[in-house]
């Protein structure tokens, strides 16, 4: 590693500094300022055990201890490098590609960039706005195992989604009698009777001639447990009723297609599943599961999923309308001259507000106080969407005060207006 020293002196308890990191897939380089902006130490890093070492042993020779830890600015908030420097006491500001750029303008106008001048911008980013800017938050080593799980398991929905709209949109040119099968069902082709009956007969020819005992124990095998004689009948019915059809060979090869993608949406299927599984189990070992669950609408996993991205850090939000700001719940005004505009927010974390939505929507059947919250934000004129926002950002007012005092959620008390005056 080559590290060199900008200024040889005594270290004196009193000088801050401030760290810097440029970070990329083989190395990353490192700067080191004090608060007048004087470059201390600049070095380059591979990404291995032997670099995060040598990166921790230069922060030592530059005052970092446990008691005067030296803040860190890097471009991302995950990664091994992110991890090793979270040891201890240090804050590590995970700070915005964009923002970094913008940085960069106030230090010269010639557009210039590099790997080093872009550490040096980060570590002035933390001399002189660290107060602009948030450190990653001190969640508990559950709560990010937690948000690892269900942003896998969320990635892992999305993704058999995606399967799922593939083999839908190959069975349209091919196989309608399929789509008219299992698409109005409740989990469409991602259910098990769908995925098992359509890789016995991936062609419709094939299905014509399946018999009602193939069709029953195919439904025995995808797990199914009662109806059979109806089902099977209504599959036979349907399979073999009149369509327009590919020619022969056509419809082998895309019987082969279909097969292909089979396998795709039974591995998403079973990973969906079985991450679904260890995030209940981790979720319930929390201590704040019981407090989420005690909200309408949510449930083990999608109060997993907002646990993942709210933390458990109490003093990562400095109040509640911090946490709906940070969710997008919450509206954002633009004031120029004589115009003023309120709109929603763009810029937030769209893993909670997509949990956000399905919470709020769930919650319309659970909760009389959330359903005569949303129907009078429809009175007044708010689109579906605006009024499940506005459920959601009275939602998370809530679920912040609950976790700040302990205490479960109260319908009486967070609805009582709207409680009092429905009929």
């Amino acid at each position: 590693m080559l590290v060199t020293c900008i200024n040889e002196q005594t270290w004196e308890d009193s000088l801050t500094v401030f760290c810097g990191i440029d970070w990329a897939e083989g190395h990353h380089d490192i700067a080191v300022v004090d608060d007048t902006g004087t470059l201390l130490a600049k070095a380059r890093i591979t990404d291995d055990v032997a670099g995060y070492n040598k990166l921790l042993a230069l922060l030592a020779e530059h005052g970092d201890s446990p008691t005067t830890p030296t803040p860190v600015a890097i471009e991302t908030s995950h990664g091994l490098l992110v991890a090793a420097l979270r040891t201890g006491s240090r804050e590590v500001f995970a700070i915005n590609p964009l923002a970094a750029s913008r940085y960069r303008d106030r230090h010269g106008v010639s557009r210039k960039k590099s790997d080093p001048g872009d550490a040096l911008v980060l570590a002035n980013i933390l001399r002189t706005d660290m107060h602009a800017h948030r450190p990653l938050p001190a969640d508990s080593e559950l709560a990010q195992a937690i948000t690892v799980l269900a942003r896998a398991q969320q990635d892992a929905v999305w993704n058999r989604q995606q399967v799922a709209n593939q083999v839908r949109s190959l069975l349209r040119e091919y196989y309608p009698a399929a789509l008219h099968a299992f698409q109005s069902k409740d989990g469409g082709l991602t259910r098990p009777d769908a995925r098992v009956i359509l890789t016995m007969a991936p062609t419709p020819a094939k299905a014509t001639k399946l018999t009602l005992t193939q069709l029953r124990a195919g439904l025995k095998r995808s797990g199914r447990t009662r109806a059979f004689d109806s089902e099977t009948e209504r599959l036979r019915g349907i399979f073999r009723s009149e369509y327009a059809h590919q020619l022969p060979a056509v419809e082998d090869a895309f019987g082969h297609q279909l097969l292909a993608l089979l396998k795709q949406l039974d591995a998403t299927c079973q990973a969906a599943d079985d991450l679904a599984v260890a995030v209940e189990a981790a979720f319930r070992e929390h201590g704040d599961s019981d407090i989420l669950l005690s909200f309408p609408g949510l449930g083990p996993l999608l109060g997993a999923r907002v646990l993942a991205e709210v933390g458990d850090d109490r003093s990562r939000f400095a109040d509640s309308r911090a946490l709906k700001s940070y969710a997008g719940s919450a509206p954002i005004t633009r004031a120029s001259g004589r115009k003023r505009f309120v709109g929603r927010r763009f810029v937030k974390n769209n893993r909670l507000m997509n949990a956000g939505f399905l919470w709020a929507f769930a919650a319309l059947q659970a909760s009389p106080g959330a359903n005569a919250h949303y129907r009078r934000r429809r009175e007044h004129g708010d689109w579906h969407a605006a009024a499940q926002r506005h459920l959601l950002n009275r939602f998370l007012g809530q679920l912040h005060h609950c976790l700040q005092t302990g205490q479960h959620f109260d319908e009486q008390h967070a609805f009582a207006p709207l409680l009092e005056a429905t009929p």
